[in-house]
């Protein structure tokens, strides 16, 4: 693996979205490889950032809930097709079907997202937002309430992101271990495998000289220090670092095992990492969902099981091929470049493939060439290419007259690429002809060179 040159690409990517801060972790066969902190976990004080930084692991969590249920399912504590009224003073029959809790770990449920842990998050932060006291079972009964309507499917027959089905979850493992949702995750997964700085509870980063300040960027790019949303729990609540989350990933390379304790059986882990419904968006070919786990089929020739999180000041991905024993873990202080690509490219290289083999960085590459100045025949008219995320803008800069038109792509190779939009009712395409540094648009009714970058 060509460490540097990967971090000459982490550190691009960092400085074109501005991430104040980074780490991460790969672990190979029972041995973490590589591991590495980038920029600052506080800006004010220039206090580096480290793979013992403590960030928010966000959504990542969701597979640690997910965990906990296959526990109690081996224990004979729940089934995974039992209805969660049997466990809940709660009503919830979309269509007249009871959600089970198998329905509620796929994101199955047939309720879309409403959007409660957003409206959660950018109140914390700063935000307009509408308020949500989230605090205890009570509250999100009465949040709830009248959700049945809102469903589209039935359960079982479309994928829905649901952060409120995972604290439906986290309810379900208090309701049958008699625990608290964070004394059940400390006892039966954090103290067995050793995570000593991985916790749900304030408190326990509050003195803590290592936690990552989050950060939000403004309009202009400026980095403001915001607050940590302690009120979401078994959705995304978990705090850890780089070096925990690869203790946590050898349990599962390792196939349920941790110095010699069975902590959950092969046959659970294996349920988790099945492909059980598809996504309707997926950054590869092909995505599904397990349980807590985003399943990708063919990733290089090998099935990756990965999970992304954010909880917008603080970021994540961690994700691991379990037939090769390999594994990565991703933290940041803020949003910016997804560390989901991140990792990604990290985990190809340690499979001696070239990251461009990968879509997104094929894409990139693109991109990169296509963006710049574009003149008409002697300079009558100029437009510039530019994008954000996989959206092309073509943009006029007059001093007096200024434009810019979305497209989204159609087609993309090597030599060529072609977006669409509509304007006034008709759809419009850009083509671009790329033959070595020339590139030439066809945006009709004109032609275009690029000059410049």
């Amino acid at each position: 693996m060509d460490w540097k040159s990967f971090e000459a690409y982490v550190f691009d990517k960092m400085s074109k979205t501005k991430l104040p801060g980074l780490s991460i972790a790969v672990v190979r066969e029972g041995e973490v490889i590589y591991t590495r902190g980038f920029g600052f976990r506080n800006l004010e004080s220039a206090a580096p950032m480290t793979p013992h930084t403590r960030v928010g692991i966000g959504s990542v969590t969701k597979s640690f809930t997910a965990l906990a249920v296959m526990m109690l399912s081996e224990e004979g504590k729940l089934r995974l097709q039992d209805p969660i009224e049997a466990f809940l003073p709660l009503r919830l029959r979309p269509f007249g079907q009871p959600v089970q809790i198998w329905h509620l770990l796929t994101h199955s449920s047939g309720i879309p997202a409403t959007a409660y842990a957003e409206a959660l998050i950018y109140h914390t932060v700063g935000e307009e937002a509408t308020w949500v006291p989230m605090g205890s079972f009570g509250d999100l009964k009465a949040f709830l309430e009248g959700a049945e309507p809102w469903a589209v499917a039935g359960p079982g027959q479309r994928f829905f992101y649901l952060n409120e089905g995972y604290r439906l979850l986290g309810h379900i493992i208090e309701a049958v271990s008699g625990k608290t949702y964070e004394e059940f995750i400390e006892e039966r997964i954090l103290k067995p495998l050793g995570m000593k700085r991985t916790t749900l509870r304030q408190r326990d980063v509050a003195s803590d000289p290592d936690w990552a300040t989050p950060y939000l960027l403004d309009g202009n790019g400026k980095h403001l220090p915001s607050r940590f949303p302690f009120g979401v729990s078994a959705d995304g609540g978990l705090i850890s670092t780089t070096l925990d989350l690869c203790r946590y990933l050898q349990l599962y390379l390792h196939r349920g095992e941790s110095n010699g304790e069975r902590l959950v059986s092969s046959q659970s882990l294996e349920q988790m990492e099945t492909y059980h419904i598809s996504r309707p968006s997926s950054l590869l070919a092909d995505e599904g969902y397990g349980f807590g786990w985003s399943i990708h089929p063919d990733f290089l020739g090998h099935k990756l099981v990965s999970h992304e999180g954010s909880v917008l000041v603080h970021t994540a991905f961690l994700s691991y091929i379990p037939d090769l024993e390999v594994g990565v873990a991703v933290l940041a202080n803020a949003s910016g470049h997804p560390l989901v690509q991140i990792g990604m490219v990290a985990l190809a290289g340690v499979l001696g493939k070239n990251p461009e083999a990968l879509p997104f960085v094929q894409n990139q590459k693109l991109f990169n060439q296509i963006a710049g100045r574009y003149e008409t025949f002697k300079g009558t008219m100029q437009l510039r290419a530019s994008f954000q995320g996989d959206v092309l803008f073509l943009e006029s800069h007059g001093r007096l007259l200024k434009g810019s038109v979305p497209f989204l792509p159609e087609e993309l190779t090597d030599r060529y690429a072609r977006f669409s939009t509509a304007q006034r009712g008709r759809k419009v395409r850009a083509e671009f002809f790329i033959e070595g540094e020339d590139v030439t648009l066809i945006y009709e009714p004109y032609k275009l060179v690029r000059t410049g970058a």
